[in-house]
């Protein structure tokens, strides 16, 4: 049994990249071990495409709702109330967990890069797409948007669903000096700590007393409003930290979620339960906070024992997955602009939307990666 959770544990190929990024290019250090070398989490990434995969799905939920509109989205005439349930399991952990895979990815990406690396790549995978986006894409959505209500033509530029960008970016300069302090004293008397404290179930205690105090601090309300909020910029530091520190502790953590992972998805489906039986609008962040994190480490825990493989598949979402997300704005406005004022179920309006969502995101990035100077714009390498 332990040989096999080892296995498991210990996949075959280097370098998990951060969020959405995909970057086998850079050289060893010269002091890297050969288990440095060989070690690839396949799940991760399998993690970060599902994440992507979940918010297309979400947002396009989220024209269906009747508040909608009032966070910016074009919405259908007929609301489709039964979606809420599965929406609102999600959007409590959706956004932290990508906080979370990318904070693991700077770990993985540090083995090979020196911090003016990290940087320098990082201001050209995250800062120049973001900046572009926020010029040059967002508005073009606004603009749908603004024509479909009736409202003036302007040009409006926002960061928009692309603020999590921009957050991801100060994360990694606030935080890379510890990173690599920590990474540089591995050996060390803190790193030896986390590993054993994060091995441990009571450990996790910790990570959930540091959201905790983000709640009594920030006291956000509603918890899920993370876009350009200092509660989403504090929970995401925070998650991104963790994710980090997650990884660090190596196979210790990975076991010990393993060996818990159906109490992590029983305390979440009661919590989750609990919130839809005693209904209300604004849930309190306590309640939401442990719910949030026993779901990440649900989805951590089966992901590694069941999502740690390469594929054809695999490598081609990677690196489709940041192109999309950047994109996906606008093709869900189209579909919205043509979809909702057609006479037909409320069911088959939500797949249409889907479809043209997909098709036109994938579409477009399928041009995208054969053009060489739009790649870097949309967070591709130049080759």
């Amino acid at each position: 049994m332990a040989n096999k959770q080892q296995s498991t544990l210990r996949p075959k190929t280097f370098d998990s990249p951060d969020f959405l990024l995909l970057d086998r290019r850079h050289k060893l250090p010269a002091a890297m071990t050969i288990h440095e070398k060989t070690v690839r989490r396949y799940d991760i990434d399998w993690l970060r495409v599902i994440a992507i995969g979940l918010l297309l799905i979400y947002h396009v939920a989220i024209g269906f709702q009747p508040w909608g509109r009032m966070i910016g989205f074009i919405t259908s005439n007929e609301s489709w109330d039964a979606l809420w349930r599965p929406m609102a399991l999600l959007n409590i952990w959706r956004i932290p967990l990508l906080f979370f895979v990318s904070g693991m990815g700077v770990y993985f990406a540090m083995r090979t890069r020196t911090w003016k690396q990290l940087i320098g790549e990082r201001s050209l995978r995250i800062l120049l797409p973001f900046v572009f986006g926020m010029f040059a894409i967002v508005p073009l959505h606004i603009l749908v948007l603004r024509q479909y209500y009736d409202m003036a033509l302007l040009y409006s530029w926002s960061p928009g669903h692309l603020w999590f960008l921009g957050n991801i970016f100060c994360y990694v300069l606030l935080l890379s000096p510890v990173f690599y302090y920590l990474r540089k004293n591995e050996s060390g008397k803190l790193v030896s700590w986390i590993k054993k404290t994060l091995s441990r179930p009571w450990g996790l205690l910790l990570v959930l007393a540091a959201f905790m105090g983000e709640i009594l601090l920030l006291n956000p309300i509603p918890f899920e409003l993370y876009a350009m909020t200092w509660h989403g910029f504090v929970l995401g530091l925070l998650a991104f930290f963790f994710g980090f520190c997650f990884v660090l502790s190596g196979d210790g953590f990975w076991t010990m979620i393993q060996r818990w992972r159906w109490a992590f998805v029983g305390i979440a489906v009661a919590l989750y339960a609990y919130r839809m039986i005693f209904f209300t609008p604004f849930p309190s962040g306590y309640l939401l906070a442990p719910e949030s994190l026993c779901w990440i480490l649900s989805v951590f825990a089966f992901g590694s024992l069941y999502l740690n493989k390469p594929g054809k598949a695999l490598t081609y979402l990677s690196e489709a997955a940041y192109p999309v997300y950047i994109l996906h704005m606008i093709f869900l406005y189209l579909g919205s602009v043509w979809i909702f004022p057609l006479t037909i179920p409320v069911e088959l309006q939500f797949v249409l939307v889907l479809l043209i969502t997909l098709g036109g995101s994938f579409g477009t990035f399928e041009v995208i990666r054969r053009v060489r100077f739009l790649r870097p714009l949309f967070g591709l390498k130049l080759s």
